[in-house]
């Protein structure tokens, strides 16, 4: 006699949410982290070089950390509604790669020694990602704690957009820079 598990009810929900979001992450992201052309990746292949276009794919990642860690400290589960505001997350996240990287190539052009654009562009970008960033945590945040009728479709989005701004824009302006400076200490060191 064979034991056949079979999944039910919310459990059954939650693992064809997972599945999908496996499914439109590695038909979306996949070939974008490969170097393939893409619609998530038309943007990125504009900068010269694989690091610039890195430096706009890190911060999804960063930003996926965000809303994973909202989800399990809110205690909520997986679905559909939580993998939409990680695909909202992903288009906000992208756009503030695209414009830091984008304002340090502006002020690379204009003479700046690449430290010292690299710094220069976090912390001219900083207030307008961090506007944007506490904007949608503000406008979202009444939907990620509420617990009324209608909670259990809006909740997990909210939460997923609030854990992800948060953590996101902060990880932008540290974790980039810092690896972009590691970099550019190699290539220093190569040229000179």
């Amino acid at each position: 006699m064979q034991t056949v598990l079979k999944y039910s009810g919310r459990a059954e929900l939650a693992v064809l949410a997972l599945i999908a979001l496996v499914i439109a992450l590695l038909l979306l992201a996949g070939p974008a982290f490969a170097g393939a052309d893409t619609t998530f990746d038309t943007a990125l292949t504009k900068f010269t070089d694989f690091l610039e276009g890195s430096g706009g794919k890190i911060i999804t990642v960063l930003s996926l950390a965000g809303g994973i860690v909202a989800l399990y400290v809110s205690g909520l589960d997986f679905s559909i509604s939580a993998a939409i505001g990680f695909v909202s997350l992903f288009g906000v996240s992208v756009m503030d790669g695209i414009l830091m990287i984008t304002y340090y190539n502006q002020v690379l052009a204009g003479g700046m020694p690449r430290v010292e654009a690299m710094f220069h562009a976090a912390t001219q970008r900083m207030r307008p990602m961090l506007m944007t960033a506490m904007s949608a945590c503000i406008g979202l945040l009444p939907a990620a704690i509420s617990s009324g009728i209608g909670s259990q479709v809006q909740r997990p989005l909210a939460t997923v957009v609030v854990g992800g701004m948060l953590i996101g824009p902060i990880m932008l302006l540290v974790v980039v820079p810092a690896l972009r400076m590691m970099f550019l200490g190699r290539e220093g060191e190569a040229e000179g």
